[in-house]
């Protein structure tokens, strides 16, 4: 009989939880004016930022060190 009420209890509370979450999401729609995602400044582009210019360009430059085989550290 135990078992029963403790299987009752947690079906309860996860179909109250989904019914919860479902009235949430439904009272809170997305604006459908808002921009899907913000401009992005393409890379070897120069924009003014803070009242100075920016560089946009490749983070990564390649250098004549030897490559790691190991990544052990003791």
């Amino acid at each position: 009989m135990r078992t029963v009420l403790l299987k009752a209890a947690a079906t309860v509370l996860t179909i109250g939880a989904t019914v919860a979450s479902a009235l949430f999401v439904t009272s809170h729609l997305k604006n459908p004016a808002a921009p899907l995602q913000p401009p992005v400044v393409s890379a070897g582009s120069t924009a003014a930022a803070l009242g100075g210019p920016l560089n946009v360009g490749p983070s990564v430059q390649a250098s004549d060190v030897e490559p790691m085989t190991s990544t052990y550290a003791s």
